[in-house]
C-alpha cells in the first residue's frame, strides 16, 4: 500500500510538472522526497520544477545530489551533465565565477576521452560565458566555437547559446557588424520554437543584453517586445523578471520613467528568489530611473543596495553625489571606478571592456567639469570618442558628441560648443531618447547664453525644461490637483489648499500662498490631506506613492509585501545557508588554485566573491550561530515614511511658519498615519 501511495504522489508530481503547474509539482516532489520516495531518475525533473517554482537553492542542491549519485553509480556522462547544470545555474543566477570553475573542472575530468556528447557541448557553453564574464574574451572565443561545433551535432540549444556567445565576443572585439548579423540569425532561428523553454529564454535575454550593452536601443527594443510576448506564456524561473528589467531600461530611455520604475520594482520582487550578486542589476537600473526623475534620495537608496549586493553602482552613485552638490566626492568616486574597475560579471557590459568604460567616461566629463578639472574632462571625452568610433553605436556617438560640447564650452569656445550640442541633440532625438536630447539642448542654451544670445538661449532652455519637467514629474500625477479654474481653483478662492505644479507644490493657507519644491514627503502629505480623519497604513502610502502611474496600485509595485507585519522571517533559511557555505568552500578551493597558478586576477575575483558571501552569512547569523530576523517590512516603511513626512513639514515651515505649526498639530505619524483636521483645515484633492 505504501509503495502504491508513494508511486501515486510521484506520478502526480510528474503530471503537475507536465501541465506547467510548478507550485503543485514542487510541493508534491518535496513531500515524496521527504518520505524517501524519489529515485535518481526523478532528480533532473525536480531540478527543473524547483527552478520554475522559484527555489534556486533547491535546484542547485538537487543537481548536486544527482551528480553524487551518478558518480557513485559510475555513470560518467550523466555525472558530467549534472556538474555542468550546477555550474550553469550558479553562473546565470548567482554570478559567482569561482564555484563555476570548480564544477566545470569536475565535469572536464569526467569527460576526458568521452567523445562528442551533449555534456561536452554544454561544458563549452558555460566555459565560454565563465571566461567572458571573468574579463577574458580572448580565452572565451575558442570555447564558444567549440560549443557551436559540438552543439550542431548533439544539442541544438547548446549550439544556439554558443552562437550568441560568439556574436557577443565578436562585438567586444570590435567586429560589430559581423556580431550583429550573427545575433540576428540566432534570434530568428530561436523564434521557430525548436528549443526548450529555458534555453529559448536565455537566448532572448542574451540577445537583449548584447544590444543594450552596445546601446543599439532600437533593435534591443524590438527583441525586448518579442521576449515579452514569449514570456507571457512560456517563461520559467528568472526569465520573466529579467525581461522586466530590459523593459524598464527601454522605458527609461523613451522618457516613460514612471512606468520604468514600476517595471524595475516588479523585477526586483520577481528576481528576489533567484538572483544573488546579480540582484544589483535591477537595483542599479532602479537607481538610474530615480536619478532621472530627480528622486535623489531614492536613487541613492537603490544604488547603495546594489553595492551591498556586490554590484558596481557606478556611474550612478557618482552622479548622485554630484546631484547632492558634492562635486569633489563625485569626481573621486568616478576616477576610482575608472582606475580600479570592479570585475562584476555584468552580461550587458562584461568587465575589462570598452563597453564597460563608456558610461563611466560619459559621466566623468560632466563631473570633472563641475569639479573644475577641465583637463580630465577633455581626456575622458577623447577616450569616449575612440570607444564610439570602435563600436559605431549612434547612442555612444551622441554621448561623446555632447561630452565634447560640454568641454568646449568649459574651455571658452561657445561657438564650437553650440555646434556639438546641436549635433548631439539631433542624434539623441534620432535614437528616441528625449531626456538625453533635452540635456543636449540645455548645453546648447548655455552656449548661446555665453555667446550673448539671451533670447534664443531662453527659448531653448524653456523647451528643454518642458521635457525634463515632464519626465521628473510623471510619477506624481495622481497626487496632483487639476488646475481647471473656476470656483474650486485654489488660486481663485480663499480656501486653504495644496496642489501640484510641475516641480513644486503650491500651498495656500490663511490667505498666503507659498511654493515648496517637490519631495517624497510632500506626496505623502497630499495623500493624508486628501483623506482627513482617515488612518492610512504606511505600506498603503508607499504603494500609492510608487504605483501612481499606469493604474498600478498596491504594495507589489514597491517590492513590499502586505504580509508579515510583525516579522519578515529569517534572512536566509537553512538550505540557503548550507548552499552559501558550500559555495564558500568552493571559492576557497578556487583561491588556492589561483595561487598555485599565480593568477592574481582570478584570485582577486574569488576574494571579492568570498567577501560577498561572508557578508551575506554575517547578516543572517548572529552571536552563537542564532538566526537574525529580517526587519519587519512594516517597520522599515514606518521609519521611511515618518522621516519623509517630517522632512517635508520642516521644509513647509521654512516657507510658511503658521502652516508648519498647523501641520505639526494635525499630522499623526506611525504605523498608521492620519491628518486630524481642525476648523482651519488645509484641503488637498485627488483627481
Amino acid at each position: 500500500m505504501t509503495d502504491a501511495l508513494g508511486e501515486n504522489v510521484v506520478q502526480r508530481a510528474h503530471d503537475a510538472a507536465s501541465r506547467g503547474d510548478w507550485g503543485s509539482a514542487y510541493e508534491l516532489f518535496m513531500t515524496a522526497d521527504a518520505d524517501g520516495l524519489v529515485g535518481p531518475d526523478d532528480l533532473p525533473v525536480i531540478g527543473e520544477v524547483a527552478y520554475a517554482a522559484g527555489h534556486l537553492d533547491v535546484t542547485i542542491e538537487v543537481w548536486e545530489r544527482a551528480y553524487a549519485l551518478c558518480v557513485e553509480a559510475g555513470d560518467k556522462d550523466a555525472a558530467a551533465g549534472a556538474a555542468v547544470r550546477v555550474a550553469m545555474h550558479v553562473l546565470f543566477d548567482t554570478a559567482l565565477m569561482a564555484p563555476v570553475r570548480g564544477w566545470l573542472a569536475r565535469a572536464e575530468r569526467l569527460l576526458e576521452g568521452r567523445g562528442e556528447t551533449p555534456a561536452n557541448a554544454w561544458l563549452a557553453v558555460v566555459r565560454a560565458y565563465e571566461r567572458m564574464l571573468s574579463g577574458d574574451p580572448a580565452g572565451a572565443r575558442p570555447w564558444a566555437l567549440r560549443a557551436i561545433e559540438l552543439g550542431s551535432k548533439v544539442d541544438a540549444a547548446a549550439c544556439a547559446l554558443g552562437r550568441v556567445a560568439d556574436a557577443r565576443l565578436l562585438i567586444l572585439a570590435g567586429e560589430v557588424e559581423q556580431g550583429l548579423t550573427l545575433l540576428d540569425e540566432v534570434g530568428v532561428a530561436t523564434i521557430s520554437g525548436d528549443l526548450d523553454p529555458l534555453s529559448t529564454g536565455v537566448v532572448y535575454c542574451e540577445l537583449v543584453c548584447a544590444l543594450q550593452g552596445l546601446a543599439q536601443y532600437d533593435v534591443a527594443e524590438q527583441w525586448t517586445e518579442a521576449m515579452e510576448r514569449w514570456c507571457k506564456t512560456n517563461a520559467i524561473g528568472s526569465l520573466h523578471g529579467r525581461c522586466r528589467v530590459h523593459r524598464a531600461e527601454i522605458l527609461r530611455l523613451r522618457g516613460s520613467c514612471g512606468e520604468a520604475e514600476i517595471e524595475a520594482l516588479g523585477a526586483c520582487e520577481e528576481l528576489r528568489p533567484y538572483l544573488r550578486r546579480e540582484m544589483g542589476w535591477p537595483l542599479s537600473e532602479l537607481g538610474r530611473i530615480r536619478l532621472r526623475r530627480g528622486d535623489i534620495e531614492g536613487a541613492e537608496e537603490a544604488l547603495l543596495a546594489a553595492r551591498r549586493a556586490g554590484w558596481d553602482p557606478q556611474p550612478g552613485l557618482a552622479l548622485v553625489r554630484l546631484a547632492q552638490g558634492d562635486a569633489a566626492t563625485a569626481a573621486a568616486s568616478i576616477r576610482n571606478a575608472l582606475e580600479h574597475p570592479m570585475r562584476v560579471p555584468f552580461k550587458e557590459r562584461p568587465p575589462d571592456t570598452d563597453l564597460q568604460r563608456a558610461p563611466l567616461l560619459e559621466a566623468q566629463v560632466e563631473i570633472e567639469i563641475a569639479a573644475g578639472d577641465i583637463a580630465r574632462a577633455r581626456s575622458a571625452a577623447v577616450e569616449l570618442t575612440r570607444v564610439a568610433a570602435r563600436f559605431g553605436s549612434k547612442a555612444i556617438v551622441a554621448g561623446a558628441t555632447l561630452a565634447h560640447g560640454r568641454v568646449r564650452l568649459a574651455e571658452g569656445d561657445p561657438a564650437d560648443a553650440q555646434r556639438l550640442c546641436a549635433e548631439a541633440e539631433r542624434l539623441w532625438s534620432e535614437v528616441g531618447a528625449p531626456y538625453e536630447a533635452a540635456l543636449a539642448r540645455v548645453g546648447f542654451s548655455d552656449a548661446l547664453r555665453t555667446s550673448g544670445s539671451e533670447h534664443r538661449a531662453a527659448l531653448e532652455l524653456e523647451a528643454a525644461r518642458a521635457v525634463l519637467d515632464r519626465i521628473e514629474a510623471e510619477l506624481t500625477a495622481d497626487a496632483s490637483v487639476d488646475r481647471g479654474g473656476g470656483a474650486d481653483d485654489p488660486h481663485d478662492s480663499d480656501i486653504n489648499a495644496l496642489c501640484r505644479e510641475g516641480d513644486y507644490w503650491s500651498v495656500v493657507f490663511d490667505g498666503r500662498t507659498v511654493r515648496v519644491r517637490d519631495l517624497k514627503g510632500m506626496r505623502y502629505l497630499a495623500r493624508l490631506l486628501a483623506c482627513p480623519g482617515r488612518e492610512l497604513h504606511v505600506l498603503d502610502l508607499v504603494a500609492a506613492e510608487s504605483g501612481r502611474v499606469a493604474g498600478t496600485q498596491g504594495s507589489r509595485a514597491t517590492g513590499l509585501a502586505r504580509t508579515g507585519f510583525d516579522d519578515a522571517g529569517e534572512m536566509l533559511d537553512a538550505p540557503a545557508k548550507d548552499a552559501y557555505r558550500r559555495r564558500l568552500a568552493e571559492i576557497e578551493d578556487d583561491i588556492e588554485q589561483a595561487r598555485v597558478l599565480e593568477d592574481t586576477e582570478r584570485e582577486a575575483q574569488a576574494d571579492a566573491e568570498r567577501d560577498f558571501l561572508v557578508r551575506e552569512l554575517s547578516r543572517a547569523v548572529g552571536l552563537g550561530g542564532r538566526d537574525r530576523r529580517a526587519a519587519s517590512t512594516s517597520e522599515r516603511a514606518r521609519v521611511s515614511v515618518t522621516r519623509a513626512i517630517r522632512q517635508a513639514m520642516v521644509r513647509v515651515a521654512e516657507h510658511h511658519p503658521e502652516l508648519g505649526q498647523h501641520l505639526d498639530r494635525t499630522i499623526r505619524t506611525g504605523t498608521y498615519c492620519a491628518y486630524v483636521p481642525d476648523p482651519s483645515a488645509l484641503a488637498a484633492r485627488e483627481p
